[in-house]
C-alpha cells in the first residue's frame, strides 16, 4: 500500500502554525493603538485613522528587512532582537519625512517553524513596535520547506505612518548655513554586515564568542545589538522646531544618504572627529585593511540620524536631545556647492 502523502510530510506544518499565531496574540496585542480594529489571525489588518486629526493628512509608507545580520543569530542561536532591528529599518525610514508611523506588518520566512524560535522573533518585534508607538496588526509566516537551510530563515517588514501635508519634511527647506546634527548609533544597526562577517570571520578568523580587547564584549554580542529606533524623540522635535531634514544613516552610510535630501546647488561639511566612533569600526576598518572612503559609503561609523537645522535651533534641539537621553553631536554644515558633483565633503 502506497504511503498517502500530506502536507505536513511534504514539510509543512498547518497545526504549528495555528499554534504558533496562538501563541503571539498577547504579544501583538500589546502593540495595538487605539485607532486597531482588527485581532490577529484576520485576512487582512484593519486601522481607523483618525482623519479628523488632520487637515490633509499624507500616508507614508516603508519596507525593509534585517539583511544578513540574520548570520549572526543563526550562529548565537539568539532571536530576541532582530525583530527590533526590523521594525528600526522600517519606522527610521517613516519618520524622517516627518511622519508619525502608525502600524507594521511582518514576513517571516522559513523552512521549517519552529515555535521557540518564532515565538522569541515576535517578541523582538513587538518591543520594536512599542519603542517606535506603532501597532503590529498582521503578518505573514511562511513555511517553505528545502527553501531555506536548516534553522535559517529571513525577515521584511512593512509601516506605515502619516503627516500633515504642510508639515513633510524632505529636504527642500535647507539652505546654505544650515547646521548638521548627528544622533548616536548604537553600533553597526542593520547595514554593513556583508563586510563585516568577510573581515572579523574570515580575514581574523573570530567567532561570535570570541571576546578582543577593544570590545567590552563577545563579538556576537557586539553585532547583535539592535538598531536604535529614533521615532519618539524626533517627532517631539518635528513638533517643537524647525527640522529642515532628516537622513537615516543605513546602508551607503553617510556618504550615499545625506545627500538624498540636500537640494541641488549645496552640499554638506562633515567634520570628523566631532563624534566618537565605536570601537566595532575601527576593529572592522583595521582588520580588513579598508580605505577611508569605503568605511564612510558602507558603514554609518557611529551616527545613525543626521539632523539639518537652522543655526538659531542648534542649542535648543542639543538641549532637547539631552533630555531624550539621546547622544547628540554638532558635526558640520550645508554650505554652496563649489564642485556639484561632491555632494559631501569630509574634513
Amino acid at each position: 500500500m502506497k504511503t498517502q502523502l500530506t502536507y505536513k510530510r511534504a514539510g509543512v506544518d498547518i497545526d504549528a502554525g495555528n499554534k504558533f499565531v496562538q501563541i503571539i496574540k498577547p504579544l501583538v496585542r500589546q502593540t495595538f493603538r487605539p485607532e486597531v480594529v482588527t485581532d490577529i489571525g484576520g485576512f487582512g489588518g484593519l486601522f481607523a485613522l483618525k482623519v479628523k486629526k488632520y487637515k490633509n493628512p499624507i500616508l507614508v509608507s516603508s519596507t525593509d528587512g534585517v539583511g544578513t545580520k540574520l548570520k549572526i543569530a543563526f550562529l548565537t542561536g539568539k532571536h530576541d532582537t532582530v525583530g527590533i532591528d526590523l521594525v528600526a529599518m522600517c519606522v527610521n525610514d517613516v519618520v524622517v519625512q516627518g511622519a508619525e508611523p502608525l502600524f507594521l506588518l511582518d514576513y517571516l520566512a522559513t523552512g521549517q517553524l519552529s515555535l521557540e524560535v518564532s515565538t522569541q522573533i515576535i517578541k523582538g518585534i513587538a518591543r520594536g513596535c512599542l519603542q517606535a508607538g506603532c501597532a503590529l496588526i498582521g503578518g505573514e509566516t511562511a513555511e517553505m520547506p528545502s527553501f531555506y537551510q536548516k534553522g535559517e530563515y529571513d525577515l521584511a517588514g512593512f509601516a506605515v505612518g502619516v503627516v500633515e501635508k504642510k508639515k513633510i519634511i524632505d529636504g527642500s527647506a535647507i539652505r546654505a548655513g544650515d547646521q548638521l546634527i548627528g544622533l548616536a548609533s548604537s553600533g553597526l544597526h542593520s547595514n554593513g554586515y556583508s563586510l563585516a562577517r568577510k573581515v572579523l570571520f574570515e580575514v581574523l578568523r573570530l567567532k561570535v564568542h570570541s571576546r578582543v580587547p577593544d570590545l567590552s564584549r563577545s563579538v556576537g554580542e557586539e553585532l547583535l545589538t539592535p538598531t536604535k529606533i529614533y521615532v519618539k524623540p524626533l517627532l517631539d522635535l518635528c513638533a517643537k522646531f524647525q527640522i529642515h531634514g532628516l537622513a537615516h544613516i543605513t546602508g551607503g552610510g553617510i556618504t550615499d544618504n545625506l545627500p538624498r535630501i540636500i537640494p541641488r546647488g549645496l552640499q554638506a561639511i562633515v567634520r570628523r572627529g566631532t563624534w566618537p566612533v565605536p570601537p566595532i569600526f575601527n576593529l572592522i576598518k583595521k582588520g580588513g585593511n579598508i580605505a577611508e572612503e569605503e568605511m564612510w559609503r558602507t558603514f554609518n561609523n557611529g551616527l545613525g540620524m543626521i539632523l539639518v537645522v537652522p543655526p538659531s535651533e542648534v542649542t535648543p534641539v542639543m538641549d532637547a536631545l539631552k533630555k531624550w537621553r539621546e547622544k547628540a553631536f554638532h558635526i558640520g554644515e550645508i554650505v554652496r556647492a563649489k564642485n556639484l558633483k561632491e555632494r559631501i565633503i569630509y574634513l
